[in-house]
């Protein structure tokens, strides 16, 4: 299983717009857009995770696509950095 990352999303996008998107390629295995935490509006990336053969093929096919106005930057996900948590006084 492998975890692409999607960014660049119009804000417009539902989670099944871009499972659509990228069931050309394979099954989806799942599909999180993610959100502002604090407005709760889509900050236009997400995650979709597909097979690894499936996931590669989206990736080269879909990286640089122009979806609904927009170019899209779709690569295979990496390990979230882990950032200092910061302090509010």
């Amino acid at each position: 299983m492998k975890q692409i990352y999607v960014g660049n999303l119009p804000y417009r996008s539902s989670e099944e717009d871009v499972r659509d998107l990228f069931a050309q390629y394979g099954e989806v295995s799942s599909v999180k857009l993610i959100t502002d935490r604090e407005t709760g509006r889509p900050r236009g990336f997400g995650f979709v995770e597909m097979e690894d053969s499936d996931a590669t093929a989206a990736i080269e096919a879909l990286d640089g696509k122009e979806f609904e106005g927009r170019v899209l930057k779709v690569n295979e996900a990496r390990p979230r950095e882990q950032r200092p948590r910061r302090e509010f006084n």
